[in-house]
């Protein structure tokens, strides 16, 4: 939002969101129960000013180490609670999981189009019904059965990456992690082949996950939330450019939402729907519009989630490899050993290659893609360890926190495999759920998501080494802000193992045509 905006609110509204927060101080401290610890706040603006709004969960953190595992803070009028660690969000958003599976900010979903997203609709029958839908196909029983999908996605990704092979820049790269990621859960979800990367499918799930990473966060959506008549505004007042984005970003969503259900349609009509979940659900749902908006809603909810977030966690595995070499030399031995050079990895090597489940799964919390989660919002007041969680609040789990906790996990910023292994090389049972999210808004598709990752990551370490190309020496990465975190281009060089002729060889004889 433009800061000609901004200084129209606050001059002409500093004393309403004044009177609003006096007025909900003194509810909230009725019978004296104090709020959580937190940073003291400004007068009006709260504690706009001292986040990092480009990446928020820093900051967070900063104040956890100062004020401890739940923290308060407030933007404008907005209250956020920010949990730090794994066993308050267990303590809180599973155990009380009916306070805490509400969604906030749920007033601006339509304004950009998002009204019928599984992930940010309100607690309640709606959601109930997205989630039926979501459970049925994805429950682990279900997932698994779409396991040889998945290996020849991955097949299909290592071969489109031998004409990437020898450059030097990771932006290609990450346009065939992208183009993996979508064309699977694509191919799952809707049935739909995706066959280059100008498909208009393809396109349509990449600009509408970049809409949403920038949209849905509670720092960029306070001001919408504290002044909703400025939903109404027309478009063309000075100052208002967010109406005309917000128009863009409505239609992409729409056309994300709408297109591939469309096309399922279609292709029952004319008979050649190939098997997949919508066309399940459709076939064993009922057949009433509010049902076709559930099962339209939670699937491209699947879509888009699954999509952006897989291929982020591979750009990450990426960076890792490059910057961690030791990893992925110990990585490829422990495929040598068990799955050896004459044939590629399958689902069954899983439980034989630990040392490459301890590198997914570091992978995952060294640099946690959505790094603040999703928020939840508290349906009633309720108190914690002498603290009260008012109704209404937003309440954030903060991965980033967890991740850096030097207790569970010692020297936190450094990429270490072996934390996930015990002294006899057997994989603990930490397996990074707080990645995953909490409660009864948990990701319903870890279980395809973890199996996706694994199944692309197990091949690149088979078929490629991944290296700083020559002549390059330390870099420090960036990051991308918004929702969602991943390195911004990085200098990246892939090179075949078995060399080029070896490998498309070996890839020829299992990779089957899509």
């Amino acid at each position: 939002m433009s800061s000609t905006i901004k200084a129209y609110i606050i001059a002409f509204l500093a004393v309403f969101v004044a009177v609003v927060h006096m007025t909900t101080s003194k509810r909230r401290r009725t019978g004296n129960v104090p709020y959580p610890p937190g940073p003291e706040p400004l007068p009006i603006v709260g504690n706009v000013v001292g986040i990092n709004t480009k990446a928020p969960w820093l900051t967070y953190t900063e104040w956890a180490a100062k004020y401890g595992d739940i923290v308060y803070s407030r933007l404008l009028n907005i209250e956020i609670v920010t949990i730090n660690s794994q066993k308050v969000a267990k303590e809180l958003l599973e155990h009380r999981s009916h306070n805490y599976s509400d969604r906030p900010l749920v007033s601006i979903n339509d304004l950009y189009g998002m009204g019928n997203l599984t992930a940010v609709i309100g607690y309640g029958n709606v959601w109930r019904a997205h989630r039926r839908y979501l459970h049925q196909a994805f429950r682990p029983v279900a997932a698994a059965t779409h396991r040889p999908n998945q290996i020849r996605k991955a097949r299909d990704l290592v071969f489109s990456l031998l004409n990437q092979a020898e450059q030097e820049d990771s932006g290609r790269i990450q346009r065939k992690l992208q183009m993996f990621a979508a064309s699977t859960i694509m191919s799952i979800v809707y049935g739909y082949e995706v066959q280059h990367e100008e498909d208009e499918m393809f396109k349509v799930v990449e600009q509408a996950s970049v809409d949403i990473a920038v949209t849905v966060t509670p720092e960029s959506a306070a001001l919408l939330v504290s002044f909703p008549f400025l939903k109404s505004i027309p478009s063309w007042l000075p100052g208002a450019s967010f109406k005309r984005s917000a128009h863009r970003v409505r239609n992409n969503i729409f056309d994300m939402i709408d297109l591939p259900f469309k096309w399922v349609q279609d292709q029952l009509a004319q008979g050649t729907a190939a098997p997949c979940m919508v066309t399940d659900a459709l076939r064993d749902g009922e057949a009433n519009e509010s049902a076709l908006e559930a099962i339209k809603g939670a699937f491209a909810t699947a879509f888009v989630a699954g999509a952006e977030t897989s291929s982020s966690t591979l750009l990450i595995f990426f960076l890792a490899m490059i910057l961690h070499p030791e990893a992925q030399k110990k990585a490829q031995a422990e495929l040598d050993r068990v799955v050896g050079r004459g044939r590629l990895p399958e689902f069954d090597d899983r439980a034989a290659l630990p040392y490459v489940d301890a590198v997914f799964r570091e992978t995952l919390r060294w640099r946690p893609v959505i790094p603040l989660g999703l928020a939840h919002a508290a349906s009633e007041d309720d108190v914690y360890e002498g603290y009260l969680i008012p109704k209404g609040a937003t309440v954030m789990a903060n991965a980033w926190a967890m991740s850096r906790d030097p207790t569970t996990y010692p020297k936190p910023s450094q990429f270490l495999p072996e934390r996930f292994l015990t002294p006899a090389g057997v994989l603990t049972a930490d397996t990074v759920d707080f990645a995953f999210g909490f409660g009864r808004r948990v990701c319903v598709g870890r279980y395809l998501a973890d199996a996706s990752v694994w199944s692309a990551m197990v091949h690149l370490l088979a078929m490629f080494d991944i290296t700083r190309p020559e002549g390059v020496g330390e870099f420090e990465p960036r990051w991308t802000t918004g929702l969602g975190s991943h390195p911004e281009p990085f200098p990246c060089r892939i090179t075949p193992r078995f060399g080029f002729e070896g490998a498309e060889r070996l890839l020829d004889a299992v990779r089957s045509p899509v």
